[in-house]
């Protein structure tokens, strides 16, 4: 499996590879009025895609904050048993 899972890796980074090398063209990027920035595509492309992923990181941060605060208030109270509400049974026939 191991093999299978290195496989996997060697034919993404070659894709990669190949990608970067096919998009070395110079874009100019017009960020802010009278700002231009020029870069090579996939330079580009790589950072907006690591500040998309930065951005999505640190939008779960409140989740994740949360859920700790939950979990550590969980555990300061050891006797208490969550309340479940109980299934009606049907009326016997």
């Amino acid at each position: 499996m191991t093999v299978l899972t290195w496989a996997i890796r060697l034919i993404i980074f070659a894709f990669l590879v190949v990608f970067a090398a096919q998009n070395t063209d110079s874009v100019s990027l017009r960020l802010l009025p009278g700002q231009v920035w020029q870069a090579p595509l996939v330079i580009a492309l790589l950072a907006f895609f690591v500040g998309g992923a930065i951005l999505g990181a640190l939008s779960l941060l409140g989740v994740i904050f949360r859920q700790r605060r939950e979990i550590s208030r969980l555990k300061r109270v050891p006797n208490q048993t969550p309340i479940v509400a109980k299934a009606e049974e049907p009326p016997a026939v």
